[in-house]
Order: structure tokens, then C-alpha cells, then sequence
């Protein structure tokens, strides 16, 4: 049974979505602290949560199940990611649920700011009418900067520019000059922005780069009248130094969604300055947002334990958001190959080098060389292997990785090629997978076969010389070992069997055949799964 803590208030869809979800419990524990948390986590496969809760690495010091934690929004600045990784455990969020609501309230902020909503609300609560003093500027013909250019941030893009406004971004991960069909101008550096936007809109992750990024210095530097919009991260904008800059007449307004510390303390500067406006962190705060963000981060954690499908990873390296079902055909045939591959590896393991060819799977060979490693290590350590963890464990172990793309297929089909160095010497291994969506083994070291890596497999080195595969043959019968397939390749003097045999040979079958030197070199045994069809 699997079993999933939710540690912060979802959706009830969300929750029906799991009641309704067969061999899955779930218990609903909101407002636990950091020692009650630390306690119970361990119990649990999977922890849903939102912004509430604080997953430090003393709650994920012993983590005992727990293979994932989802956090149904964008932000996980709550979670400890280091503490995460280094414990195995997948960190996801919903980066897609929340993007229409935020990037509504950024324009609507931007919309109060400029026509200065709120105060003319209050003004005439008080039943006055002195319409001069609430004189402001539209959107049309000014310009939008934006800081990130994520999903958020393009969605405020569009917007904007159906407003008619000019639009920059700035964004380290964008390496386009324009973009939105050259709508939106990209800048090089935030000078660049702050010589000419009338609005600054921020959207960018909270890291050590984007603390405090816009502090006085900036606002002074920037055009006149500028008026700052942040629905991103508390912190990004210096909060004491805006209240100032309000206060000296040095920008023309503000508008703030999320505070560094939340809720923010009462003497927060800004709530005295003039010309701002002030919500409570609502830029996800529609009921559609809500279900939304709920039944995604249900989705990704079902997926991930139920089906072993890793969506909108935050802590894995090379990963898509989304894997198609021939990236997914992949990662099973690097698990195959490194399976396939480590018992001829138990000498120990110095370095892997993996090479994917063709075009389609350059984005996803990161992680196509630690699907590998995660099998091929498997084997050999007690230690609990994951695409989340495998890159520290290598580190730690001085076992270097490598992995290398090329556009081009050498052979008439993508293909991934691994080899890994042993004290003893270096083995390969290739592999591809069909059109028919089947895994196949093209080579072990130098043998050329054609191969499904599945079910119950024997691996036999030994002497190209006439009567081995009666002795083969021989020996098993005489254990009572059925042998369904078989696979010959051979190379110079030698040669590689590979038998598919109905149930995993006994111990006393193996050394039968392995005390036969020569001809034979040596006899690995490998079980896998039943290979599925990925597409």
C-alpha cells in the first residue's frame, strides 16, 4: 500500500483523486512543526504540501519510505532541495497550474498601480469626490520590463503587449534575441531594462543572484517614473530600500504581492509609503488556480509512485517537465542496458561513459547516463538509487560519468552507447529502441546481436570452438533449466551467448557450467522485467 502525507490543505478533488486511486491511503496532517514532521515522514511514500510547511534537512535527516515530496505551486523555497537530493527523495512543483491566475493579478496590479485603483476606492468610500488628485497614466505606449521570461513572465508578455505595450525581458536562460515572434525585445544585462521601462514587472526565482537585485542603486539608475510590479519572490526587490525610494520621490509606485518574510511583520516600511499597493500574496489565489495547482501536484505524486513517471521535477538535472513515451522507452532501455551490463562489472566501477546519437535524444542524455548508472550500480550497493541521488553517490565514490550527445546516428536508428572501465578492463554495451517501441541490445563488448533484454537471462563467455552449445545445452538439462532463446555472437576466437531461460537458473546450474574452463570464460546471470512497448 502507498502511503502519502498530506501536510498542507489541497483541494477536495485532489483528495478524491486519491481516495479513488487503488492501493494508495493517505492521511491529512496540516500545521505540523518541524520536530512533529521530522517524526511522521518517515512512515509515508510521498508528502503533499504548498507554502505552509518548512521541509528543512532535519525533517529529511532520516527519511526512511519517503521517496517524493510535491508542492502544488511554483516556489519551493520551503523545501531543503540539497537535503532532498542528497537523501533520494524527488522534489516536483506545478509550474504550469498557476501561470494564467499570477500573470491576471500582475496585470491587474499593473492596472491599479497606474490608475491608482485603490486609493480612489477609499476616496470615495469617504464619500469626497477631488478627482485631480487621483490623475494617472494608461499602459498603452509605455514599456513593460519583465525580469524572467519563464511562463509566467510570457504570459504577462502577451498580455501586455494586447494592451499595446513594448516589451523587454531579461532572462540568463533565454539566449534569443527577441522573442514571441520578435514582440519581445531581450535584453543582455538589467541596465538595459532600467534605461528604459516605465513599468519593471519581476518574475524571477529566488537565488543568491536575484536577492536584493533591484535595491536603491538600481532604482536610481532607472528611467524616471518608474513604477516596480513583484508577484514573484519576496526579497528580489530590497523592501526597506523601495519604501525609501517611494517616500524620496526616486520611483514612481510600487505594487507588492509577496513579502520576504510571510505574513509580513507590522512594521514592514512599505506599508507607510506612498504611491504602493499592497495584496497578500494572491497571485495564485483563484478557485481555478487552487483546483488546478491541487490536481497536479496529486497527478505528479501518482505518477511517481504508482506508475514510476517523474514529471515537473525540480531537483533532477536534464529532465523535460513532460517525457514523451519514446524518452520514457529510452530510460527503460538505459535501465536494461545497465542491468544487463553490471554483472560483468563486479571488480568495481572507475568511470561510465554514455553517448546518445540522433537528434531526439540530446535532451534527455543527463539522464538517459544516470538511468544507466542507477542499474549498473545497483547491483554492487545497499544504498537506495534514484535518478535524485545517483550524481552524488558517484562523487562520493570518485566514480566519473560522462555522457556525450551526437545529432547524428552512426547506425540506421538513434541509439545510446555505454562503456564503463573496471579494474579488470572496459565492457559496452549499445542499445536502441524500435519502431515497434521495444527495447533491443545491438552489442555487448564486441558481440553484435539483436536482442530483447528481458525475463530470466544467462550470460556465457567462452572459447569459439565446436560442442559449446551442446555443453551449454548439457549442463542445464541436467538441472532442469529450460532455455526458451538464444543469441550467438562471435568475435575473433571467442564468443558471447545470451539465453532467455523460463525462470531463473539455480546457483548449483551456474556453477556447473562456469567450472567447465575451458572453453567457458565465464557465466552472469541477469533477471528483468517483461519488456512493454513505449509507443
Amino acid at each position: 500500500m502507498i502511503r502519502i502525507l498530506v501536510a498542507d490543505k489541497l483541494a477536495q478533488a485532489g483528495l478524491d483523486r486519491m481516495a479513488s486511486t487503488e492501493g494508495v491511503d493517505f492521511d491529512v496532517k496540516i500545521g505540523l512543526g518541524e520536530d512533529e514532521l521530522a517524526k511522521v515522514v518517515q512512515d509515508y511514500d510521498g508528502m503533499l504540501i504548498r507554502s505552509g510547511v518548512k521541509v528543512t534537512a532535519k525533517v529529511l535527516e532520516n527519511p526512511g519510505k519517503l521517496r517524493a515530496i510535491a508542492r502544488a505551486g511554483v516556489g519551493v523555497d520551503n523545501v531543503d532541495l540539497a537535503a532532498a537530493t542528497r537523501n533520494g527523495v524527488l522534489v516536483m512543483n506545478t509550474p504550469d497550474s498557476n501561470t494564467i491566475s499570477t500573470a491576471e493579478h500582475t496585470m491587474g496590479l499593473l492596472l491599479a498601480l497606474s490608475r491608482r485603483i485603490p486609493g480612489a476606492h477609499e476616496h470615495v468610500k469617504a464619500k469626497q469626490w477631488k478627482r485631480a488628485e487621483f490623475m494617472g497614466c494608461q499602459l498603452a505606449g509605455k514599456t513593460l520590463g519583465l525580469i524572467g521570461f519563464g511562463r509566467v513572465g510570457r504570459a504577462v508578455a502577451l498580455r501586455a503587449l494586447s494592451f499595446e505595450m513594448k516589451v523587454i525581458a531579461l532572462d540568463p536562460f533565454f539566449t534569443a534575441k527577441t522573442a514571441l515572434d520578435g514582440k519581445v525585445t531581450m535584453a543582455e544585462n538589467l541596465d538595459e531594462i532600467l534605461e528604459v521601462a516605465d513599468f519593471i514587472s519581476i518574475h524571477a526565482k529566488m537565488t543568491d543572484k536575484t536577492r536584493g537585485m533591484i535595491g536603491m542603486a538600481e532604482m536610481k539608475r532607472a528611467k524616471k517614473g518608474l513604477r516596480i510590479v513583484n508577484c514573484a519572490r519576496g526579497g528580489i526587490v530590497n523592501e526597506a530600500e523601495l519604501a525609501q525610494a517611494l517616500k524620496e520621490g526616486v520611483i514612481a509606485g510600487a505594487a507588492i504581492d509577496v513579502y520576504s518574510s510571510e505574513p509580513p511583520p507590522d512594521d514592514l516600511a512599505m506599508r507607510d509609503a506612498p504611491n504602493i499597493v499592497l495584496t497578500p500574496h494572491l497571485g495564485a489565489s483563484t478557485d481555478e488556480a487552487q483546483l488546478a495547482v491541487s490536481l497536479d501536484a496529486v497527478d505528479a505524486m501518482l505518477d511517481y509512485l504508482v506508475h514510476d513517471k517523474i514529471r515537473w521535477a525540480v531537483n533532477v538535472a536534464g529532465l523535460p517537465s513532460q517525457l514523451s513515451a519514446r524518452d520514457r522507452g529510452y530510460l527503460d532501455l538505459a535501465a536494461r542496458m545497465g542491468a544487463t551490463l553490471a554483472p560483468l562489472c563486479s571488480s568495481g566501477i572507475e568511470k561510465v561513459s554514455v553517448k546518445t546519437h540522433g537528434e531526439p535524444l540530446a535532451p534527455i542524455c543527463p539522464t538517459i547516463a544516470r538511468q544507466f548508472v542507477i542499474e549498473l550500480l545497483g547491483p554492487h550497493f545497499s544504498t537506495r538509487l534514484n535518478l535524485i541521488n545517483v550524481e552524488n553517490f558517484t562523487k562520493q565514490r570518485e566514480i566519473t560519468v560522462e555522457h556525450t550527445t551526437s545529432t547524428k546516428s552512426e547506425t540506421f536508428t538513434d541509439n545510446v552507447v555505454a562503456t564503463v572501465t573496471t579494474p579488470d578492463g572496459v565492457h559496452s554495451i549499445e542499445g536502441t529502441v524500435f519502431l515497434d517501441g521495444l527495447p533491443r541490445i545491438l552489442a555487448i563488448d564486441a558481440y553484435r546481436m539483436d536482442m530483447v533484454p528481458e525475463g530470466a537471462m544467462v550470460i556465457v563467455h567462452n572459447h569459439d570452438e565446436p560442442g559449446v552449445i551442446g555443453l551449454v545445452g548439457t549442463t542445464f538439462a541436467q538441472h532442469k533449466v529450460n532455455i526458451a532463446d538464444m543469441t550467438l555472437a562471435r568475435a575473433e576466437d571467442t564468443a558471447l551467448i545470451l539465453l532467455k531461460i523460463d525462470a531463473p537458473a539455480p546457483a548449483a546450474a551456474i556453477e556447473a557450467l562456469a567450472a567447465k574452463k575451458p572453453p567457458i570464460v565465464f557465466v552472469k546471470t541477469v533477471t528483468l522485467p517483461a519488456a512493454q512497448a513505449s509507443a
